[in-house]
């Protein structure tokens, strides 16, 4: 059917109201209306979805388009029939799958063998089945367009096997032409696909991937709950996707968001599907400004005016985390894209992957160092993005990521660079980033042995610069097109030409100082996160320290307590960093519960709030946030204290050991509350033995410690003995 271009974009406006095609799509459709096969490459909103639309409407037959998500072809069809004007409208576009009563899959059918469905929406499971093969045998199929294609590849970020049968059932049915479409595929990606479909001679339309109105930032992850909170206050009215790996931190994240007063919603596979349908519309109908959701939540979603997306975990690769994050800004406006970042996450995705096959495991783990090497990089974050996906990108600053906002020290890597060639060149065949830092750091492991490369001449030449200073030179080589990566040999490292040309005639290049991320988990309560991070880290304010440690002095005299029993040195190092101003606040802080900061608290903040007047103190967390509560088993613990009920009860019947049960128990007193533990203290020591500790604890201890304690006691106590009455001694006299 020949459809030239005046009358393509006559249809165009005819059937959705657009004067102008946007990028290559009228390319793209002329293509497809003359009978070729296309393989389409083009970034979340760039309008893929026209692409395989407009050419069904003006074509003769039915076009099958194969998705993996039930909501996504939910929401294909909606939009189309909204689209388009015509009075047989409901009928011209259906999807196929699972979610059809019998009836309908049948109202289905009888519209496709009418002739009257355009578009048909077939999951790559419903494809297969025997019924719908033969439905499509007895019909004139236009076309097949193959939506979020990257699912066929095993090196795609969301690999489906039942993609990789779509070949087999086309060949069945009757070839027509194939259009494929994806929003992310490396070349090694896009490779795999073309070879499975049989379409390795399609024409290719490559789209930019660069997003220039995207701004990059990674975060360390020590204090993501509370920074979210604050950045999500800092734009209100804001829509904001945030992505977490476990549909238990979506939901926790959520509530956590609900209590700070942002409206938030959950969205994961968990859910049943009226509640996902109704918070998914909640979000696109502007009801709630942040929907948290696992990576299920966002193909094909419409809506524009999503301006950040936040990245809780790590995703498991950089294909997903450029799609996830590609939802923000489609309209062209301001996307801000935020990815918290600790090493824990990634060892957390390794265990993962310890259930699946090996080869899986090889493919998942390459994948996973390809997105560490992005995070823990220092290089402009849109050149190895782009890089990756095979599009060079020549500007040195892209003015709209955090490494080129704000630059770390750079200096001359020439030597370093050299170091690495000399190292890759000198082995007799070829090996992986990590195993090649690995040599250069002196790392002691099987492997490294078993290659006996610890007796390299280069072993441990770089030990004091560390494994991850090495693996950053060659990402950077990588960059810089001095090294490559054979993908298919699972990222084996080699030197290109332009490698031998630097090797053999060094010249300058700027590596930039490494960036390092704590160790620190973000899982605690919101309360407790700052405070683990921060609290004697020497931050705080010194000379109000000083002046806090002063007046705990003169109250520690006037009560008789020791000074420690009021607030230990990491509260007051906490008051110094946070500068609290009400009881509220003053929660915030290391070790400080409810009745301490009732019965202590009064006089510190007094001083603090002075103090901050008086020296015009910008404070550093305006925004309090609040905790939700947790679901822990201390209140158990003190209805059982209450009841006298022994330790060893509680311990069982909590499926707890002694030794957690004894942190909970310090945890209740030392953040002030009061209990009881006489009733058991009395069955484990004597009275003179409880009366010789505690008169240590009230006369002669400097401080809380318990190995201390045993030492100044002269080891006639065991641990758990000491700690039992410090329990007593705390509860007693501090609450």
């Amino acid at each position: 059917m020949a459809i030239d271009r005046t009358e393509l974009r006559e249809k165009l406006k005819s059937f959705f109201g657009f004067d102008s095609f946007k990028g290559n799509q009228e390319e793209i459709i002329m293509h497809l209306l003359a009978g070729n096969d296309a393989f389409v490459l083009m970034p979340t909103g760039g309008g893929k979805s026209l692409c395989y639309q407009l050419p069904a409407l003006c074509l003769p037959g039915t076009a099958v388009v194969v998705s993996p998500l039930i909501a996504l072809m939910k929401n294909q069809v909606d939009a189309i029939r909204e689209f388009v004007h015509t009075e047989d409208r409901t009928h011209i576009a259906h999807f196929l799958n699972s979610s059809l009563l019998k009836s309908q899959i049948q109202e289905v059918k009888d519209d496709v063998l009418s002739g009257k469905t355009k578009l048909l929406y077939v999951a790559p499971e419903s494809l297969t089945k025997d019924e719908n093969v033969a439905l499509l045998k007895s019909i004139h199929v236009s076309f097949y367009a193959i939506d979020e294609a990257h699912c066929i590849s095993e090196w795609g970020h969301d690999f489906r096997p039942e993609y990789r049968r779509i070949h087999e059932i086309v060949n069945q049915i009757g070839r027509a032409p194939i259009i494929a479409l994806t929003a992310t595929a490396t070349p090694k990606v896009q490779s795999d696909i073309q070879k499975n479909l049989g379409m390795t001679d399609a024409k290719v339309f490559k789209s930019s991937f660069n997003r220039p109105n995207l701004y990059y930032e990674i975060r360390d992850k020590a204090n993501a709950k509370r920074e979210i909170i604050k950045f999500i206050k800092e734009n209100p009215g804001k829509s904001g996707i945030i992505y977490c790996l476990s549909r238990k931190k979506v939901e926790e994240l959520a509530e956590l968001l609900n209590v700070n007063g942002i409206k938030a919603r959950p969205y994961h596979a968990g859910l049943d599907a009226a509640t996902r349908a109704a918070n998914q519309d909640d979000f696109l109908m502007e009801r709630v400004d942040v929907i948290v959701a696992t990576i299920a939540f966002g193909m094909g979603i419409d809506k524009p005016d999503v301006r950040f997306v936040i990245h809780y975990d790590v995703p498991k690769s950089l294909e997903g985390y450029y799609q996830e994050t590609g939802r923000a800004g489609r309209d062209g406006g301001e996307g801000k894209c935020i990815t918290f970042y600790n090493h824990k996450d990634i060892q957390k995705l390794e265990k993962f992957m310890q259930s699946k096959p090996i080869s899986e495991q090889e493919i998942g783990k390459q994948l996973l160092l390809d997105v560490v090497s992005y995070v823990e990089s220092n290089t402009c974050r849109r050149k190895i993005l782009l890089n990756y996906f095979g599009e060079t990108y020549e500007p040195d600053n892209c003015c709209s990521c955090d490494n080129c906002l704000y630059p770390k020290k750079q200096f001359d890597g020439r030597e370093d660079m050299s170091t690495v060639m000399e190292l890759i060149l000198s082995l007799k065949e070829n090996f992986k980033t990590e195993h090649l830092a690995d040599i250069l750091a002196g790392a002691s492991n099987s492997i490294i042995k078993s290659y006996k490369h610890h007796k390299h001449p280069l072993y441990g030449v770089g030990k004091e610069r560390g494994q991850r200073y090495w693996a950053a030179v060659i990402r950077q080589g990588l960059v810089l097109h001095l090294l490559d990566k054979d993908i298919d040999k699972y990222g084996l490292i080699s030197v290109t030409e332009k490698g031998m040309e630097f090797y053999e005639k060094p010249y300058q290049i700027m590596i930039t100082e490494q960036r390092t991320f704590t160790d620190v988990d973000d899982d605690d309560d919101i309360v407790s996160s700052p405070t683990k991070h921060m609290a004697g880290s020497g931050g705080g304010d010194q000379t109000l320290l000083a002046m806090l440690k002063d007046v705990r002095s003169s109250m520690s005299k006037k009560l008789g307590l020791p000074p420690w029993v009021i607030f230990a040195d990491p509260a007051l190092e906490d008051m110094s960093i946070f500068y609290p101003i009400t009881q509220e606040e003053m929660l915030k802080c290391s070790g400080v519960g409810d009745g301490k900061a009732k019965k202590f608290g009064a006089e510190f903040l007094s001083l603090i709030a002075k103090y901050v007047e008086e020296n015009d103190i910008v404070r550093p967390d305006d925004i309090v946030v609040r905790s939700v509560p947790q679901k822990s088993n201390k209140l158990f613990i003190i209805q059982c204290i209450d009841r006298k009920i022994p330790f060893e009860d509680i311990c069982e019947a909590k499926d707890m050991d002694m030794a957690e049960l004894m942190d909970d128990i310090e945890s209740i007193v030392n953040s002030g509350t009061r209990i009881n533990i006489n009733y058991y203290l009395h069955q484990v020591l004597d009275l003179e033995a409880i009366d010789d500790i505690y008169t240590y604890f009230k006369e002669d201890a400097r401080s809380d410690s318990v190995d201390e304690a045993m030492r100044d006691l002269g080891g006639d106590y065991e641990e758990m003995e000491v700690r039992l009455v410090r329990i007593k001694f705390i509860s007693e006299l501090g609450n």
